[in-house]
C-alpha cells in the first residue's frame, strides 16, 4: 500500500502529496547519514526537526494569547472585580459619588491534614479571629479535611492572616458588595444577599440592570438622589427624631417636574453592609414601605380639588364657628377660630370644619375620582418594589368624603404623598417618582390631573401659610428669601384597644414646597418631613404637632440643601390676599 492511498478523505491531493514528499525526504536524508556513515549529521537533523517543531508551537500560542488580549475585551472595566456570577455593577448618585461597588475578599479555608502544630495555629488564630467563636475554631482545626472558616476578609486581613506563616492556611477569592457611605442612604440603596441577589432598595428594584452593567465595560447605575441632599436630609431628620424620640420619621425631597427622588430618608437606619445584624424595624422603608393617616397635609389635596372643581375661590367663606353635624359625627376644629373664613384662611388656621364643608361641596364621586388621579388610591409609582398600597374607604358616603379631607380614614405612604403633591406645585401633572437619574431637561409626561391656574394659586395658598406674622400654621419652616410654602399635618392615631383616636399618639408632618415664586416652569422642589408619634418637649410647650416638631425641621433642610439644587435667596417674599379672584363665594 502506497503512502499515497492513506490521505484522509476529502484531503486536497496536491497538499497531501507535498507532505509525503517532504517526510520522505527528511527520511532519506536520515539514510543516507548512516550510509555515509556520520551519525552526529543524523542526530543534528532530528534535533533540527524537533526545534523547529516546537517552534512552531510556540509561535501558535503566542498569536493566540496576543489575539485575546487584544480582541477579547477581557481586562477592561473599573478594575475592582473580574466580571462573574453574582457581579453588579457601581451605583452611583447623580453627579458620579460612589454608593455600592463590588470589592474583591477573600474566603479563608484550613486544611488541618497540613497543620504542624494544631494547639499553636489555634492560639494564632483565635487571637487573630476574635470575632470567630471558639468552639468553630477548634471544630476547623482539630478536624479531618479542609474546610471553611470565614469570608469577607478585605485584602489587609488576609495578608495579616497569611504573614502569620501558618501552615494548612489557605484563601480564595470572593466578590462582596461594599456601601463605601455606611448608613448614607440606606434604605434607598438596598442590600444584596451572599450570592449578589439585590434583596433591598435599588439593589433589588433595579437588579437585572444592575447586573447587566457589570459586563459592560464596568458602566455605572446612576440613581437620582444628590448625596448632598440625602446627607442634609439624614442629618436634620436624625436631630428631629433625637429631640421628640418618635417612633419613626420620614424625610423625602422630590423634583416636582421630573419626579426624580433627590433623597430620601428612614428613621432609624442601618448598615448595609452589615445588614444581617440589623433589626426588621431598622430595615424597613418608611417612606416606601409603611403608611400613615397623613392628617391636614391632605388639605391641600382638597383645597385644589375644590378650586379646579370651581366649588371654591381663594375668597369663598366657610362658617367656623360652630362644630359641624354629619350625619353621626361632630368636627371640631384643633385650632379653633370660632368665625367665618376664607378659602385661604381655612388653609391657613388649618380647619377642620372649613374643609370638611368644601369637600361635602365637591361631592364623594369628584372627590374620590380626583384622589385616583393625584395616585392616592394605588401604590406610589416608583421602581422600589416596597411601595405599599394604601388604606382606602370601603365606602365612599359623606362620612368617608369628611374625614379623607381633612386625613382622616385614609392612610398613604409618604411617597405616595409627594407624588401626589407634585400637580399641585408643578402645573398640574403627575409624573411618576423615580430613583433613577432622568437626562439633563428631561420632564417626564404625566397624566393631567389639575388645570394650571390651579398649581399657580395653591402655590400662593402655600406660601401664604409660611409667611412669618400672616397666622399660617407653617410659619416654622420659613427662610428667608427662599419663598418656602408648605402644609401642616398632624394625623391621630386610630387605637385599636379604644377603638378611638388617640390624641396622645400622632402622625406630625410638614409638607413643603420651593421656591413658590416664578413662573409655573421654574424648577421647583418638594420636602416632607414626617415624625411617628413625637413627643413634645420644654421647646415645644409640650405640644408634638406638626407645626411645631416637623415645620422647623423641614426650613432646616430647605436651607442646607438650596445651595445644592440652584436655588438662591432672593428680597422678594412673595404674598397672598384674601381679596385675589373674589368672585363670590359658595357659602359653604
Amino acid at each position: 500500500m502506497s503512502l499515497a492511498n492513506l490521505g484522509p478523505h476529502g484531503f486536497q491531493p496536491g497538499a497531501w502529496r507535498w507532505l509525503i514528499e517532504r517526510v520522505w525526504r527528511l527520511e532519506h536524508a536520515f539514510e543516507r547519514s548512516r550510509a555515509a556513515a556520520k551519525p552526529e549529521d543524523d542526530t543534528r537533523i532530528r534535533i533540527f526537526f524537533v526545534m523547529a517543531f516546537f517552534g512552531v508551537c510556540f509561535v501558535a500560542l503566542a498569536l493566540g494569547a496576543s489575539a485575546s488580549a487584544l480582541f477579547s475585551g477581557g481586562g477592561k472595566g473599573p478594575g475592582y472585580l473580574a466580571s462573574t456570577e453574582g457581579a453588579r455593577g457601581d451605583l452611583v448618585d447623580r453627579d458620579g459619588r460612589l454608593l455600592a461597588v463590588d470589592l474583591t475578599h477573600y474566603a479563608l479555608y484550613v486544611d488541618p491534614r497540613e497543620v504542624w502544630d494544631k494547639p499553636q495555629a489555634r492560639r494564632a488564630l483565635g487571637k487573630a479571629l476574635p470575632e470567630v467563636p471558639a468552639k468553630r475554631l477548634d471544630k476547623v482545626i482539630f478536624g479531618e479535611r479542609r474546610t471553611f472558616l470565614l469570608g469577607g476578609l478585605t485584602p489587609e486581613q488576609k495578608d495579616a492572616i497569611f504573614n502569620l506563616g501558618l501552615p494548612g492556611i489557605s484563601f480564595e477569592e470572593q466578590g462582596r458588595r461594599v456601601y463605601p457611605l455606611g448608613e448614607t442612604a440606606a434604605h434607598l440603596v438596598g442590600f444584596v444577599d451572599s450570592g449578589g441577589k439585590g434583596l433591598a432598595g435599588a439593589e433589588r428594584a433595579l437588579d437585572k440592570p444592575i447586573r447587566a452593567s457589570a459586563g459592560e465595560g464596568g458602566a455605572a447605575t446612576a440613581l437620582s438622589i444628590d448625596i448632598r441632599v440625602q446627607a442634609a436630609l439624614e442629618d436634620e431628620l436624625r436631630k428631629a427624631a433625637l429631640e421628640f424620640q418618635p417612633r419613626g420619621a420620614v424625610g423625602v425631597v422630590t423634583n416636582v417636574h421630573t419626579g426624580e427622588i433627590l433623597g430620601m430618608a428612614s428613621y432609624p437606619d442601618f448598615d448595609p453592609n452589615k445588614a444581617g445584624t440589623a433589626t426588621d424595624d431598622q430595615k424597613l422603608n418608611r417612606a416606601a414601605g409603611a403608611v400613615y393617616e397623613m392628617g391636614s397635609t391632605f388639605k391641600a389635596f382638597t383645597v385644589a380639588i375644590g378650586l379646579d372643581t370651581g366649588v371654591a375661590t381663594p375668597a369663598s367663606t366657610f362658617d367656623a364657628r360652630e362644630p359641624y353635624k354629619l350625619g353621626y359625627r361632630t368636627i371640631h376644629d384643633y385650632h379653633a377660630a370660632k368665625a367665618i373664613l376664607t378659602l385661604v384662611e381655612v388653609f391657613k388656621h388649618s380647619s377642620n370644619i372649613g374643609t370638611a364643608k368644601l369637600a361635602v361641596g365637591v361631592g364623594a364621586q369628584r372627590l374620590s375620582q380626583y384622589f385616583t388621579n393625584l395616585g392616592l388610591t394605588k401604590p406610589a409609582k416608583v421602581e422600589l418594589l416596597e411601595s405599599a398600597r394604601p388604606l382606602t374607604p370601603r365606602k365612599w358616603d359623606e362620612d368617608a368624603v369628611a374625614s379623607t379631607s381633612f386625613g382622616h380614614g385614609m392612610n398613604v405612604t409618604p411617597l405616595a404623598l409627594a407624588e401626589a403633591m407634585g400637580p399641585l406645585l408643578n402645573g398640574g401633572t403627575r409624573p411618576p417618582l423615580t430613583i433613577r437619574k432622568l437626562a439633563s431637561g428631561v420632564r417626564p409626561e404625566g397624566p393631567r390631573v389639575l388645570n394650571e391656574e390651579t398649581s399657580q394659586q395653591m402655590l400662593r395658598i402655600m406660601r401664604a401659610n409660611v409667611i412669618p406674622g400672616e397666622g399660617g400654621s407653617g410659619g416654622k419652616a420659613d427662610v428667608a428669601g427662599l419663598s418656602v410654602g408648605g402644609k401642616t399635618g398632624t394625623g391621630e392615631k386610630y387605637d385599636p384597644a379604644i377603638r378611638a383616636y388617640n390624641h396622645q399618639r400622632q402622625v406630625s408632618s410638614f409638607a413643603a414646597v420651593f421656591p413658590t415664586e416664578g413662573p409655573i416652569e421654574a424648577d421647583r422642589y418638594f420636602v416632607l418631613i414626617l415624625l411617628d408619634e413625637p413627643k413634645g418637649n420644654a421647646r415645644t410647650f409640650g405640644f408634638s404637632t406638626g407645626g411645631w416638631v416637623a415645620a422647623p425641621a423641614a426650613g432646616k433642610v430647605i436651607e442646607r440643601i438650596a445651595p445644592f439644587l440652584g436655588v438662591h435667596r432672593k428680597p422678594q417674599i412673595m404674598t397672598v390676599s384674601n381679596s385675589q379672584n373674589t368672585s363670590p363665594g359658595t357659602g359653604l
